[in-house]
């Protein structure tokens, strides 16, 4: 439910193990080439990010955001040091501390 305190347990956790949460408030705006800076900047830096409302986001922008997740847990569960990024010409540098998080409030328009 809305208002449950799910982004802030989650910036408590990475503040608890010395990880930087960088929030992102998702809307219908959103478009896969933002994610992808989102992930891309996360990877390459080893911070957490935390992804609210992300139920907010297109059905169309999802199933591309689906491939960028997989191809970074697929790097990280090969303990890549770099790998291909969905769209990119070149490697990118995979900091394995890297996490991502989501939040969700299905029905819920807003505030």
């Amino acid at each position: 439910p809305a208002g449950t305190g799910k982004t802030e347990t989650t910036k408590d956790m990475g503040r608890t193990l010395g990880v930087y949460v960088v929030v992102t408030n998702c809307s219908d705006q959103h478009r896969f080439r933002d994610m992808a800076k989102i992930f891309k900047g996360l990877c390459m830096s080893g911070l957490w990010g935390c992804f609210d409302e992300f139920n907010r986001i297109e059905l169309e922008v999802l199933s591309v955001v689906a491939m960028q997740v997989e191809s970074i847990c697929s790097a990280k569960r090969m303990a890549l040091k770099t790998f291909m990024f969905p769209g990119e010409a070149a490697p990118i540098k995979l900091v394995p501390a890297v996490g991502y998080f989501i939040t969700m409030n299905p029905g819920y328009a807003g505030r």
